[in-house]
């Protein structure tokens, strides 16, 4: 087994660092509250394999480096190092730890670009790899995450550490004037995305811990919101339907049975508390869990209500699908994370634009693309409050 100052020195631990570093941000809209994380497998002077954490509640980079390497032609016992961006976590989350793969692989060095900057965990995962007999050294300031992950730092900030609240991405879909709604005489007057763009949404449905709505779209709209493929179907987000009133229709297509390949996590909604108790029954009959909240401001639901309901109920990802009314309250308060704007090829369409919202929006790390005759913008906002 070569020591460490055997294989890479330091310069060249530090470029392969900010390569890794730089090839992580290429995933950052798909992982984020999660950092962006790259790794890298070396035998002497030779990269073995990299993994990067692709998308949030997926492997994290140190598996998929070592799934990779171990899928090399590369024995283990040659595999000098580990070489990873950000300090390995000790905790379980959605994954196990990666700690743990990494002892079992038999490593012997492990190379760090930045610690954790969550207090709760800074310095853990290290002290657990030392523990274990494992070299470790950090290189100050070649991952860091202020280019890395911003988003990360803010997710980790004392502030959001002492009034959590899950992370919130908004994604709605327009025409090209700015509507929400297509005009009647387009297709079915139902879509304005393409296939492509609906096939996404599937996969980001699939990525979160709850799909939040209104009752205006439930109304409007009739949704079911479950997850198809390409989405993964394991383990639906539950459906949270903002109802102050309790209207939500018993026959609701929410509560009907997933049709074949698809699923549908349990319908929760969340009105204010003790608003209507033929109302209530008869939704929890439909096969809803209802919630009773404080109400706010015009009979309407306290949001920061809502933000505690959803994180202690284990909620740490929200894909927030509504009409621009609810969605308009959460830019209000400062709620919205991440956004993702679809705009079709469809000109005119019916209701309400959020174009003034996001022309006055402060974004960060814009990000702007297409899905097939789509165009798709991605952008985490500044501001954001805590």
């Amino acid at each position: 087994m070569r020591g460490v100052l055997e294989t890479l020195d330091e310069a060249a631990r530090r470029t392969l660092l900010e390569e890794l570093g730089e090839s992580a941000r290429a995933f950052r809209f798909d992982v984020a509250p999660n950092p962006c994380v790259g790794a890298a497998v070396v035998a002497g002077s030779e990269v073995v394999a990299r993994g990067f954490h692709e998308a949030w509640g997926e492997d994290h980079a140190e598996l998929r480096a070592l799934r990779a390497a171990a899928a090399s032609d590369v024995p283990r016992n040659e595999w000098d190092m580990l070489v990873v961006t950000l300090e390995p976590c000790s905790s379980r989350g959605k994954t196990p730890p990666c700690v743990d793969a990494i002892i079992a692989s038999g490593i012997k060095t492990v190379i760090v670009g930045a610690l954790d900057p969550d207090p709760r965990h800074r310095g853990q995962g290290l002290e657990v790899l030392r523990q274990a007999g494992i070299e470790v050294e950090l290189l100050h300031n070649a991952a860091p995450l202020d280019i890395v992950s911003p988003h990360f730092l803010r997710w980790t900030s004392r502030d959001r550490l002492r009034r959590a609240r899950p992370w919130t991405l908004v994604k709605w879909a327009q025409t090209l004037t700015g509507q929400l709604s297509p005009p009647q005489d387009v297709g079915d007057g139902r879509w304005i995305s393409g296939p492509e763009a609906r096939a996404e949404v599937q996969i980001m449905r699939s990525h979160v811990d709850a799909i939040v709505t209104g009752i205006g779209t439930v109304l409007a709209d009739d949704p079911r919101f479950t997850v198809r493929p390409p989405g993964n179907t394991d383990a639906p987000p539950m459906r949270v339907v903002l109802d102050s009133l309790l209207k939500t229709p018993p026959e609701s297509r929410l509560f009907t049975a997933p049709g074949p390949g698809e699923a549908g996590g349990v319908v929760r909604v969340l009105g204010i508390v003790g608003v209507s108790l033929p109302r209530e029954r008869a939704l929890r009959n439909a096969g809803a869990e209802v919630h009773g909240l404080p109400g706010g401001k015009d009979k309407r639901l306290d949001l920061r209500a809502v933000q505690t309901w959803l994180w202690e109920h284990g909620v740490r990802r929200v894909l927030l699908e509504a009409g621009p009314a609810l969605i308009g309250s959460y830019f209000d308060e400062g709620f919205i994370d991440q956004l993702r704007v679809v705009t079709g090829s469809v000109r005119g369409g019916r209701g309400e634009s959020l174009g003034e919202r996001l022309a006055t929006a402060r974004l960060l790390e814009r990000r702007d693309g297409e899905l097939g005759e789509d165009a798709v913008l991605d952008a985490f906002l500044e501001g954001a409050e805590s």
